[in-house]
C-alpha cells in the first residue's frame, strides 16, 4: 500500500495567516492564526495553525511532501518598488516603512518557513500566484466538473482580479485586472472613509449601507472611476493615497465628499450611510459586469467565487437572483486564509496531476469544520481549572431539548461544539443564538454580548427545507456557509413606518425582527442533514417547539477578539459578556450559577481587549 502524501499550504505576512494539511488530496485540517494566538487577523508566520495542522493529521515535519505558498513574494516586492518610483519622491515615508518588513522577513519565505517547521523538513516549497491560489480555493472544493471562475480582492502580487474556467483537475486564468486600479481598493477607501478599518471594516460598511441612499452613485462613476461593459475599470489615482501615502484617499476625496474622513468611534452621520450605500450600489455593478462577461467569455453558467470582494454576500446574492449564472458556490475563507487552502489544492491537483471527482451536490470543504475539536475530558478539564459550575449531560437530546427551551424563552445561548470553522463566518460550531422572533434580541446581542455598533445586523440559521418559506431565495439554491443576502419573503413582513437613517433600526418589520435589517435583506444560512448535525437537531427541536424554523447565528466572540477556539476561549467570553448559558460539547453552564468573582475576572479580561 502507497504511503500517503500529506501537502500543507500556508498563507502568511499579509492579512489573515493560516495553514492548511491535505492528505491525498483530501483536506485534513485548516485553521488561521488569530484563533490560536488571539490576535485578530495575525498576519504571522501561522505557526500554532502548522502544529495544529500537523497534530489533527498526525504528521511530523520531516513527513511533509511539499509545502505551499499562497503568492511570489518576490512578485509583490518588485510592485512595491515599481509603485514608489513611479510616484517618487511622494512614496517616500510609505517605502521608509515597508522597506524593514520585506527585507526583514518577508522576502525570507523560505526561511520563515524553515524557522516555523524547526529546521525539519527538507523537501520543496512551491509558491502558487495570489489569484491562482484563490482560484483553486474556489474550484476544486466546489462540487462542479467544470465552472468560470471569478476572483476579486485588493491585491496579490500585480493582479486585483481574474477570470478562467476550471476543469476537471485542472484551472486555467485568461484575463486579469491589474494594481493600481482594484475592486477591493476601492471599497476599502470608503471603509477608511467612513471611520472603519481596514481589512476588517468592510463588512460594517456593508452593514452600514441599507440605513443611506445611493446618492453619491454617479459621482463614483463619474468622478473616481470609469466602469466598463465588462466590468473593469480605471481609478483616478488622484483621489486615493494607497499607492504613495499612509492612507486610502487623498485630499481631492475628501473636497468630492463634504470634508475629511469620519474619526474611529465618532457618531456616524447621513453622509456615512449614504456613502455606504452608494459604494454598495457601485460594488454590485461591477460584480455583476464582471460576472456577465466571465460567463460569455467562457460559455459556462456555473460560477465559482474567491478573493476577499467574494464576502460582499449582497452583491453575490444577485448574481443569481438576477439570472446571470444557474449555480454558484463560493469559497467559504474567501480571503487570504482561503490562500493556504487552495495553494494546498493547486499543487495536488494541477502540479501533480491528481484527479479530482466532483458530484455535482456535496462540496468537498467538509461543512468547514476544519479546525480544532475538544472531547469531553478536554472539556471537563478545561472548565474545573476555570472554576466553572456546570451540568453534563450523557444524551443529547436531553442537552438539546434543554437549550431549545432556553432560547424559547428568549436566553442568550452560547454553542461551542464539534471542530471549529475555517473563514470568517460561525457556522453552528462557535456561534452565540438567540430567538429570531424576537423584537429586543437584536439591541441585547448587540449591546450586551457583542459589544458593538447598534446598526450591525445579525445572520439568521434555517432548517434548509423551510428556507423558502421564509426568504426569497432562488429555487434550489442553498447558502450553507452564510455567503448569500436573501430578502424575508412578504408574507412574513409586516407594515412599516419608514423614518431616516439609525431610527430605521427601531421599526419591527417582520415576523423575524432580529434578523430582517431595514431593508428587510438577511445574510442567511441555510443547514442541512449533511452539515453539523448537532447544530440541525438543535433546529429542529426549536422549530417542533415554537414553529419557526429560525434562530439567530453569530459568531462566538466579542468586538476586537477572534472566535473563540478552545473550551478556555469560550468560558472567558461566556463570563465576560451578559450570555445567559452555554454550552461546550455535552456541558452546559448557566450563567446565574457561575461563582461572582470569575465574572469580575473575565470582565477586567474583556477590558483589555482592543478594539477593533
Amino acid at each position: 500500500m502507497a504511503r500517503p502524501i500529506h501537502i500543507l499550504g500556508l498563507s502568511a505576512f499579509y492579512h489573515d495567516s493560516a495553514a492548511c494539511l491535505l492528505r491525498d488530496g483530501r483536506i485534513v485540517a485548516a485553521a488561521q492564526e488569530e484563533r490560536f494566538s488571539r490576535r485578530k487577523h495575525d498576519d504571522r508566520f501561522p505557526s500554532q495553525a502548522v502544529a495544529y495542522c500537523l497534530r489533527e493529521g498526525a504528521v511530523e515535519p520531516a513527513q511533509l511532501d511539499l509545502v505551499v505558498f499562497y503568492d511570489k513574494p518576490v512578485l509583490k516586492f518588485e510592485r512595491l518598488l515599481e509603485t514608489y518610483l513611479a510616484f517618487a519622491p511622494a512614496g517616500f515615508r510609505a517605502f521608509a516603512k515597508a522597506m524593514p518588513l520585506w527585507l526583514g522577513g518577508k522576502l525570507h519565505v523560505p526561511r520563515q518557513i524553515d524557522r516555523g517547521l524547526g529546521g525539519a523538513y527538507r523537501g520543496r516549497y512551491v509558491f502558487v500566484e495570489h489569484h491562482e491560489s484563490h482560484a483553486a480555493s474556489a474550484f476544486f472544493p466546489s462540487p462542479f466538473e467544470e465552472a468560470a471562475i471569478l476572483t476579486m480582492d485588493g491585491v496579490g502580487e500585480w493582479a486585483t482580479a481574474s477570470f478562467g474556467v476550471g476543469s476537471g483537475n485542472r484551472i486555467a486564468l485568461t484575463h486579469e485586472m491589474r494594481f493600481p486600479h482594484s475592486l477591493g481598493l476601492l471599497y476599502s477607501a470608503f471603509t477608511y472613509f467612513c471611520g472603519f478599518r481596514v481589512n476588517s471594516g468592510e463588512y460594517k460598511l456593508m452593514g452600514l449601507a441599507p440605513y443611506g441612499r445611493p446618492v453619491y452613485r454617479e459621482k463614483i462613476l463619474s468622478e473616481l472611476i470609469d466602469l466598463k461593459a465588462d466590468g473593469s475599470f480605471w481609478m483616478d489615482q488622484r483621489f486615493f493615497d494607497y499607492c504613495a501615502g499612509l492612507r486610502m484617499t487623498s485630499g481631492r476625496f475628501d473636497a468630492l465628499f463634504g470634508g475629511p474622513p469620519r474619526r474611529p468611534e465618532s457618531p456616524l452621520t447621513q453622509r456615512e450611510m449614504d456613502l455606504a450605500a452608494s459604494v454598495q450600489a457601485v460594488t454590485t455593478e461591477i460584480v455583476l459586469r464582471m460576472a456577465r462577461h466571465v460567463v460569455a467569455c467562457t460559455g459556462r453558467r456555473k460560477l465559482v467565487l474567491a478573493g476577499g470582494v467574494a464576502l460582499n454576500c449582497v452583491a453575490n446574492g444577485r448574481l443569481v437572483a438576477d439570472g446571470i449564472v444557474d449555480d454558484l458556490w463560493i469559497q467559504p475563507a474567501a480571503g487570504d486564509a482561503g490562500g493556504a487552502l487552495g495553494a494546498a489544492m493547486f499543487a495536488w491537483h494541477q502540479l501533480l496531476g491528481h484527479p479530482r471527482a466532483a458530484d455535482g451536490a456535496a462540496d468537498r470543504q467538509e461543512g468547514s469544520l476544519l479546525g480544532p475539536g475538544f472531547d469531553a475530558d478536554q472539556v471537563q478539564a478545561a472548565l474545573d481549572a476555570a472554576g466553572a459550575r456546570y451540568r453534563r449531560h450523557e444524551r443529547e437530546e436531553e442537552l438539546l431539548e434543554q437549550v431549545a427551551a432556553l432560547l424559547a424563552a428568549e436566553k442568550v445561548v452560547g454553542f461551542f461544539q464539534g471542530r471549529m470553522e475555517f473563514g470568517p463566518r460561525a457556522l453552528g460550531a462557535r456561534s452565540i443564538l438567540g430567538d429570531a422572533r424576537s423584537h429586543r434580541m437584536q439591541s441585547v446581542l448587540n449591546r450586551k454580548i457583542k459589544f458593538r455598533e447598534s446598526f450591525r445586523p445579525f445572520a439568521p440559521s434555517v432548517l434548509a427545507e423551510h428556507a423558502a418559506g421564509w426568504f426569497d431565495l432562488p429555487k434550489g439554491l442553498l447558502s450553507p456557509y452564510m455567503l448569500l443576502v436573501a430578502d424575508v419573503t412578504q408574507s412574513r413582513r409586516l407594515p412599516v413606518q419608514e423614518t431616516e437613517g439609525l431610527d430605521r433600526l427601531k421599526a419591527v418589520r417582520s415576523t423575524i425582527p432580529a434578523v430582517t435589517h431595514v431593508d428587510f435583506s438577511a445574510r442567511l444560512q441555510t443547514v442541512d442533514r449533511r452539515q453539523n448535525p448537532r447544530f440541525r437537531r438543535l433546529l429542529e427541536l426549536f422549530h417542533a417547539r415554537t414553529g419557526c424554523p429560525v434562530l439567530i447565528n453569530t459568531s462566538f466572540n466579542i468586538r476586537g477578539e477572534p472566535i473563540v477556539c478552545t473550551p478556555g476561549d469560550a468560558w472567558r467570553c461566556f463570563m465576560a459578556t451578559d450570555m445567559d448559558a452555554v454550552v461546550i460539547e455535552n456541558f452546559l453552564l448557566l450563567k446565574s450559577e457561575q461563582p461572582p468573582a470569575e465574572a469580575g475576572a473575565s470582565r477586567a479580561y474583556l477590558a483589555a481587549r482592543e478594539l477593533d
